[in-house]
């Protein structure tokens, strides 16, 4: 009787647990399970194992996102059309919802979307993501935001052994800053160095300063030229939506995800009022169907945008671009 006892202890306390890499987790969907990302850009797919041989250097841990985008053809960029989600960067937190073999379906904190209210759902490899109660206690100090394209973190503060290259908007605990060099924490590799040219720090999201239409602007064109990648959100490769959603995000203004979401929320702006900053979007059907992409305005006509998979980031006038005719809607995110 004894043993039947504890057998059904086991069974009710150590069956309901997997593990994550290693790190162990309680698969009760009442308890919320957060890690971290713990490669420099995490690419989330629609499903588990419908990746290619090309899209190993984005499987792995450590990523290699250069030789990702470089080695894939036109074509193979295009077959990327409808099976990723999104892309989270190195420290962001993301929600486990799901497991199936090496594989977790997550949502990525920080990317609004009517799709999952924890945050933009999809699927990524097991190994690219850690537990860690450290990091985790580090959610509240200051933090170092990147603020060139890419950087890199260096493993000695002298700044001569690179670790890792991180993306535009990456954001990392500060446990100490000096003129030239700044130490902070990683998600599981411990400390490490960014060059202080290549970072704001600040105490909090809230003492991001508000920007002005500027701001906004001078960011986006450190993109120009910069190869589209579907799902894109970072100085590897944006999408359209994913272009805009980081510039803002990078000022600390948290919009949706998607180009559609996008259009639904803001102000609303009638196109003769447009102003610097503002997000113009574009939709099927001479602009009266479906929304299926945004650019951010610039003045005198013309905006800033991520246009396709054939494309780099650019700057077109409007009226004389192959989205002339599509004009859906404009919509104002930056106070007035």
């Amino acid at each position: 009787m004894k043993i039947g006892k504890w057998i059904l202890m086991f069974l009710l306390v150590v069956a309901p647990v997997f593990s994550f890499g290693s790190t162990t987790y309680a698969k009760d969907p009442t308890k919320e399970t957060t890690a971290y990302v713990d490669v420099s850009v995490l690419t989330v797919w629609v499903e588990p194992n419908i990746a290619r041989d090309v899209d190993l250097p984005s499987l792995t841990n450590p990523v290699d996102p250069w030789k990702w985008t470089k080695n894939m053809t036109y074509e193979e960029k295009l077959w990327l059309v409808g099976k990723l989600e999104t892309q989270a960067l190195y420290g962001m937190k993301v929600h486990i919802l799901e497991e199936q073999g090496d594989w977790v379906k997550i949502a990525v904190v920080g990317q609004p979307t009517p799709r999952e209210e924890a945050g933009y759902p999809g699927w990524v490899p097991k190994e690219q993501l850690i537990q860690s109660k450290k990091f985790q206690q580090l959610e509240r100090r200051p933090f170092a935001t990147v603020t060139a394209p890419t950087a890199f973190l260096y493993s000695n503060q002298g700044l001569t052994k690179e670790f890792m290259e991180v993306s535009f908007n990456t954001r990392l605990p500060v446990l100490a800053a000096f003129r030239d060099r700044v130490l902070v924490m990683t998600p599981s590799d411990g400390t490490k160095w960014f060059a202080r040219t290549d970072v704001e720090i600040y105490q909090s999201e809230d003492e991001i300063p508000a920007p002005t239409a500027d701001d906004l602007l001078e960011t986006a064109e450190l993109f120009l030229d910069l190869p589209y990648l579907w799902a894109g959100v970072s100085g590897f490769g944006f999408d359209c939506s994913g272009f805009t959603h980081t510039i803002y995000r990078a000022h600390g203004i948290t919009i949706p995800r998607d180009s559609s979401v996008q259009a639904r929320y803001g102000t609303y702006v009638e196109r003769e009022h447009l102003q610097k900053g503002d997000l113009v979007f574009f939709a099927r059907n001479g602009g009266t169907g479906a929304v299926h992409h945004v650019g951010m305005y610039i003045g005198d006509g013309k905006m800033i945008h991520s246009p396709n998979s054939a494309s780099t980031v650019e700057i077109v006038t409007i009226d004389e671009s192959s989205y002339a005719g599509s004009y859906h809607s404009a919509r104002r995110y930056l106070e007035e």
